[in-house]
């Protein structure tokens, strides 16, 4: 199975920068599933994709030409608009950076009201501990949802193989690998992780990033 890349939160501060997604995802397949969001430039509403978001700012795939300094409002659902300016242009990418800094949790939490194609991920940037069999692996965790979990990982986990996830502060997860490739794995949850204890984690999170400077 290949990797689906889907709309990344990101509990960081600062907006999203060009050089760190290309690098990140060099040489791996995905499948995309970006959330889809609408950009009003001037007097004229586009679509675009989210790729990612942040705190401070957003990197969004366009379908129409925006110069580097224009200021924008993206929505990413009815009623939900957020003025930034356009920082960088790359290709079809563009990065976002907002006037004022959102409330990513609270974002998270909007967007799972309803119907929806997929959870949301959200990344995070912490130690944790696998087993697989009797194989014990400390790694990195970089992306979270309710249904699974992205690491990064030198141990080549088998396609199927059972694994049992820790992470601290939360109850260890029991999962399936479903996908291995270029030094990172993806782990899907037997079951749900509560979204209410999921989103209490983010926010210690958030506070532990934050304090840390």
């Amino acid at each position: 199975m290949q990797p689906v890349e889907t709309t990344l939160y990101s509990l960081s501060d600062e907006p999203p920068t060009p050089s760190g997604e290309i690098d990140r995802r060099e040489g791996e397949r995905h499948m995309t599933l970006y959330r889809v969001g609408s950009i009003l430039v001037e007097d004229r509403r586009e679509l675009c994709l989210i790729k990612n978001i942040s705190a401070g700012g957003m990197m969004i795939r366009l379908y129409c030409s925006v110069a580097i300094g224009t200021s924008v409002i993206v929505e990413l659902k009815s009623g939900q608009p957020i003025q930034g300016k356009v920082g960088w242009v790359r290709d079809q990418n563009a990065g976002v950076t907002f006037e004022q800094p959102i409330d990513v949790i609270d974002v998270l939490s909007n967007s799972m009201e309803g119907p929806r194609p997929r959870m949301p991920r959200i990344e995070t940037n912490c130690q944790a501990t696998i087993r697989e069999g009797a194989n014990v692996f400390r790694v990195i965790a970089c992306d979270i949802s309710q249904g699974g979990i992205k690491i990064r990982t030198e141990a080549d986990l088998p396609i199927g193989s059972d694994i049992v996830v820790s992470l601290p502060g939360l109850p260890a997860q029991a999962g399936i690998a479903c996908w291995c490739s270029n030094g990172h794995a993806g782990i899907a949850f037997n079951r749900l992780m509560p979204l209410g204890e999921l989103v209490t984690w983010l926010q210690v999170q958030r506070d532990l990033h934050r304090a840390a400077g």
